[in-house]
C-alpha cells in the first residue's frame, strides 16, 4: 500500500467515512497486521478502543471460587521492575497494574488511566513530545491508601535511578514526568516520540506505591519487603508466597472495576515442566490454566482429545533465538565473566559465526518439534509484518559451513574437532530444561559435529535460568557460556522497546546487576544510531526502515541467530473465559477472567 493511499484511508476513519474495522481489514489485505493498523490510527489522532477484547458477563464480583494457574517456570520475585523473566512479570501483574495494557488486537486499553491519551482528548501534543495521562479516580491500594499521581511520578523516579538497577530503566531514564494534579500527570520526551506508549504501559509500566517503596529507592532497592510481599491495586490481594513454589491471593473487595474480579481466591503453582502443566489442564482438569506450553505440537494434540480443556495459540512478536557470545565467558575481569573488556577466542571471528548459522536446520525444528508453536525465521522481529526484514534469509547447509571453516583456516584435529592457532571450536551451549529445547539442541549438535564443531549441551532448570537473582551464575542474563538459547517476548505491538536489547547502553553487566536488556554484549555504532533516529522519526515508513536496520545489523553479524517466530501457546479448561494477548503478559486482564 502506497503512503498516500494509507493516509487517505486514515483520513476516512478520522472523518467517519470508514469504520475502524474496515480500515483494519484493508490494512490486513496488504500485510499490515491489526496491532500495527491500530497503532497507525493512534499516531494519527484516532482514539483507540477503550474496551478489552472479551465481554465480561458476571453480574457481581466474587462467587467464582478458586482460580488455579500453573506457571511451570516458577516465579521467584514480585517486583515488576526487577522481573527480567516473563514468569516474574506474569506473577507481578496479578498485584500491580500499569496505566494501560495491550489487548490481542494491539489496542491500548486503560487500566489505571481514565482514558487512553489521544490528540482528540488533548492527551497527545502536536509536536509529539508530551503525553498527558488522566488517572482513574477512586482507585485504592490493597492497604486502603488512595492511588494518586504521586505514585506514578515516584515509579518514574524509582525506575530511572541507575542505582535501583531496574530491568525497566530503558523506558524511564530519558523522560521527565510532572504531576499536574492528584489525578493527572504529564510525560515529557526530549524529542518527538512516535511510540509514546511505553512508560507506564504494559509489562514495563506497572505502578509502585510510593508509601511502600520510597525508603528503598536506589542502592536499597533489593531490601524492600514489598519485593516479595506486594501491595498493589490489582484484582487480587497478596496472601502468601514461597519463591520457586507457590503464590496465593484473595479477591480485593475494593477493586476499581465494577463486578470484578469473579474468582474468590487465586493460586499460582510454580515448578515442574511444560508437559506436566499441559496434562494438568487438558487431561486431568486439576488446574484451570497453564502458561507457555513449549511442548511438541503432536503431544498437545493428543492431550486435547482428553476433553477437559483446549489450546489457545495467539500471534505475538516473541522469538526463539540463539546468542553467540563474542565476549569471553571463561575469563573474569573486575568480578564478572563475559565482560565487554574481553574477546571470545573463536566466536569473535565472523566466519565461525557464519558457519554455525548454516548448521541450524530451522525447517526441521519447526516441522518436527514446534508445529503450531512457531514458524522458522531469520528475522528477530516478525510482527507486525511492516517491521519484518525482507532481506534476511536462512539456509541449512553443512557443506557450505565446512567450506567457510576450511577457507578460514580451521583444521580438523585427530579428534575431529577443528582448531586454529591452538584454539578449538568447542563450546558450551546452554538453555532451559524443556523438551523442545533439548531436542533443538540435539539437532544443532548433530549438524555441528559434521562440521568439526563440538557442543557440550547444558540445560538449566527454568526457574533458575530465568531468575532475576543477582548471585545466580546460571541466569540467562549472565551469559556465562559460549552459546545460549531462549525466547524473548515482545511486550507491545511496536518493536522499539523490543529492539533496545541491541543497544550499547543496555548491555548487561555487573554495574546494572545484569538486568541490562542487551544480553549478547555485542554492539555496533550503526545500530545505536539507527535506533536513536527511529525513536524520534514520526514518518511510519521511515521509522520502520530504521528499526529494520537495527534488526539486520545484529542478524547479519550472526551474533543473534533467530530460530522461530513464536506463537503464545496456553491451555485452559473449557469453562474458563480468559483474555490471552500476544502483546502483553498472560495476566494483563486477569480481573476479567471468569468461569462460564
Amino acid at each position: 500500500m502506497k503512503d498516500h493511499d494509507l493516509r487517505r484511508l486514515i483520513e476516512g476513519v478520522k472523518t467517519g467515512g470508514l469504520s475502524r474495522r474496515s480500515f483494519i481489514k484493508k490494512a490486513a489485505a496488504v500485510g499490515l497486521a491489526a496491532p500495527f493498523a491500530n497503532q497507525l490510527l493512534g499516531f494519527n489522532g484516532v482514539a483507540m478502543a477503550q474496551n478489552a477484547t472479551i465481554e465480561y458477563k458476571p453480574s457481581k464480583a466474587g462467587g467464582g471460587g478458586p482460580l488455579k494457574i500453573l506457571l511451570w517456570q516458577a516465579p521467584t520475585l514480585l517486583n515488576p521492575h526487577f522481573a527480567s523473566g516473563t514468569k516474574d512479570q506474569i506473577a507481578s501483574r496479578i498485584f500491580f497494574e500499569p496505566l494501560a495494557g495491550w489487548d490481542k488486537e494491539g489496542n491500548l486499553i486503560p487500566q489505571l488511566a481514565a482514558e487512553t491519551p489521544s490528540k482528540a482528548n488533548g492527551g497527545l501534543s502536536a509536536d509529539g513530545k508530551e503525553v498527558i495521562w488522566k488517572l482513574k479516580p477512586g482507585v485504592k491500594w490493597h492497604d486502603g491508601k488512595p492511588f494518586t499521581a504521586d505514585d506514578v511520578v515516584f515509579t518514574w523516579e524509582y525506575a530511572k535511578d541507575p542505582a535501583t538497577a531496574a530491568y525497566t530503566t530503558g523506558s524511564y531514564k530519558d523522560i521527565t514526568v510532572q504531576k499536574i494534579d492528584d489525578l493527572t500527570i504529564k510525560v515529557i520526551f526530549k524529542e518527538a516520540t512516535p511510540f509514546w506508549a511505553d512508560p507506564f504501559v504494559g509489562t514495563a509500566g506497572q505502578i509502585l506505591p510510593k508509601h511502600h517503596f520510597a525508603d528503598y529507592i536506589g542502592a536499597k532497592s533489593r531490601d524492600a519487603p514489598a519485593n516479595l510481599k506486594p501491595v498493589g491495586t490489582g484484582p487480587y490481594k497478596f496472601v502468601d508466597f514461597k519463591p520457586g513454589d507457590i503464590l496465593t491471593g484473595e479477591r480485593f473487595t475494593d477493586y476499581h472495576v465494577k463486578n470484578q474480579p469473579h474468582f474468590d481466591t487465586l493460586e499460582v503453582k510454580g515448578g515442574g515442566d511444560a508437559v506436566s502443566a499441559a496434562r494438568a489442564v487438558l487431561q486431568t482438569g486439576e488446574f484451570d490454566y497453564a502458561w507457555n506450553l513449549q511442548v511438541e505440537d503432536e503431544v498437545l494434540k493428543r492431550m486435547e482429545t482428553g476433553g477437559r480443556g483446549k489450546i489457545s495459540a495467539v500471534a505475538s512478536g516473541d522469538i526463539e533465538f540463539i546468542i553467540l557470545n563474542t565476549t569471553d565467558p571463561w575469563t573474569e575481569v573486575d568480578g564478572e565473566r563475559s565482560s565487554v573488556k574481553t574477546k571470545h577466542p573463536t566466536l569473535s571471528d565472523p566466519k565461525v559465526r557464519e558457519a554455525i548459522n548454516l548448521l541450524i536446520d530451522r525447517d526441521s525444528i519447526q516441522k518436527f518439534i514446534y508445529g503450531r508453536g512457531g514458524v522458522a525465521t531469520a528475522s528477530f522481529v516478525n510482527e507486525p509484518k511492516m517491521f519484518k526484514s525482507q532481506k534476511l534469509k536462512y539456509e541449512f547447509s553443512v557443506d557450505k559451513a565446512n567450506k567457510i571453516l576450511d577457507d578460514a583456516g580451521y583444521k580438523r584435529g585427530a579428534d575431529g574437532i577443528r582448531e586454529k592457532d591452538g584454539k578449538k571450536l568447542k563450546y558450551v551451549y546452554q538453555t532451559s530444561i524443556n523438551a523442545p529445547r533439548q531436542k533443538t539442541q540435539a539437532i544443532i549438535k548433530q549438524a555441528c559435529q559434521r562440521a568439526g564443531i563440538e557442543l557440550e549441551l547444558k540445560s538449566v532448570t527454568a526457574s533458575v535460568f530465568f531468575s532475576s537473582d543477582v548471585a545466580n551464575p546460571d541466569t540467562y542474563t549472565k551469559l556465562y557460556v559460549d552459546i545460549e538459547m531462549y525466547t524473548t517476548t515482545q511486550p507491545q505491538p511496536d518493536p522499539e522497546r523490543f529492539l533496545n536489547q541491541f543497544t550499547t547502553e543496555e548491555i548487561a553487566n555487573k554495574e546494572n546487576k545484569w538486568l541490562g536488556r542487551n544480553v549478547s554484549r555485542y554492539s555496533d555504532p550503526a545500530a545505536d544510531a539507527a535506533f536513536k533516529a527511529a525513536q524520534k522519526e514520526l514518518d511510519p515508513a521511515k521509522r520502520a526502515a530504521l528499526l529494520i536496520k537495527v534488526n539486520e545489523i545484529f542478524c547479519e553479524a550472526n551474533v543473534i541467530l533467530p530460530l522461530l517466530s513464536r506463537t503464545r501457546v496456553a491451555a485452559s479448561v473449557h469453562n474458563l473465559v480468559h483474555d490471552h494477548s500476544g502483546w502483553d503478559v498472560d495476566t494483563w486482564n486477569l480481573a476479567a477472567w471468569y468461569r462460564s
